[in-house]
């Protein structure tokens, strides 16, 4: 992969008067100035924010933020996908921002159109979208230097990342788990997709959808080299592997080729994706990152 430039031109950079940009869904959004009381309805944009050092323009969280830290003694407006939009409205922000996805989750962006708020909707799957998003939050609220810098250093690390696996011959397959049991798998319309990519592995799910349903017909079809497990709110007790029916036919299982990992690191596109990529790139290539002096890495955790 080569250098992960992002052009302005992409953006619909703002003219001078309002401040204008396009959403992913080809919506214009359209502020007087930029945005100093701002709500995301989605956590990853709460730590775009964060990482921008703008975490003070966040008037409220949902019920499943954490990050920033600073975001717990915020108000709370609901969940993600049902936020209350009286206690929104209430608020005043001058933006508010949503992932796009499931139908529920848009009903709401509908209704705070409809009562006059600006809501932009953005949807990155891939590093060079998910760049694109963060310059067009910095347009929004006027700091787009803040925005260019996040950007030059996500750049920056995954670039190293590259480095390190430029010599890569062969790359391993990797199924990576989203749910179990009724077994869903991260499909190639995903981050994830884009995380494994960049580490040096190979999706070994080929549709391009974020989620794909698979059975264990399938995934021993697959067998994967390496399997990643998430834990978090859509994967909240994995379990061991190797205590699950059937799982041992896995080469994956075989050979302790298993990471368990966190979602929202891997499943939420932000800045902290690229921890994913260094994460699963030195468990799929442990030799090309081993410290200086060191014979084997450590920190990981296997299922």
């Amino acid at each position: 992969m080569g250098p992960l430039i992002l052009s302005l031109s992409l953006l619909g950079a703002a003219q001078a008067g309002p401040i204008q940009v396009v959403d992913d869904l080809g919506r214009t959004i359209q502020l007087e100035s930029p945005a100093s009381k701002v709500i995301a309805l989605y956590g990853a944009y709460n730590e775009i924010l964060a990482a921008m050092g703008l975490e003070d323009r966040l008037v409220a969280r949902t019920k499943a933020d954490v990050l920033p830290p600073s975001i717990l003694s915020k108000p709370c407006i609901g969940t993600h996908m049902r936020p209350n939009v009286e206690l929104v409205l209430g608020l005043k922000p001058d933006l508010v921002i949503q992932q796009a996805g499931r139908h529920e989750a848009s009903m709401a962006v509908e209704q705070l159109w409809r009562r006059g708020l600006q809501v932009a909707v953005f949807h990155p799957t891939t590093f060079l979208e998910l760049f694109s998003v963060i310059q067009r939050i910095g347009i929004l609220v006027g700091e787009e230097e803040a925005a260019r810098k996040l950007v030059a250093s996500m750049q920056s690390r995954l670039e190293a990342v590259q480095r390190r696996i430029r010599g890569v011959r062969s790359r391993q397959s990797v199924f990576f788990e989203v749910r179990y049991p009724n077994l869903l798998g991260a499909g190639r319309g995903s981050i994830v997709n884009e995380i494994i990519h960049c580490a040096g592995g190979i999706n070994c799910l080929r549709l391009r959808k974020k989620f794909v349903r698979t059975d264990m017909e399938a995934l021993i079809a697959c067998n994967p080299d390496v399997y990643v497990v998430q834990r978090g709110p859509m994967n909240p007790n994995p379990g061991k592997l190797s205590t699950r029916p059937h799982f041992q036919i896995l080469k994956a299982v075989q050979k302790d080729r298993v990471l368990m990992v966190d979602e929202q690191i891997y499943s939420r596109p932000g800045p902290r994706s690229v921890e994913a990529v260094e994460q699963l790139a030195r468990f799929l290539h442990p030799s090309l990152f081993l410290p200086e002096g060191s014979t084997e890495l450590q920190g990981f955790s296997r299922p």
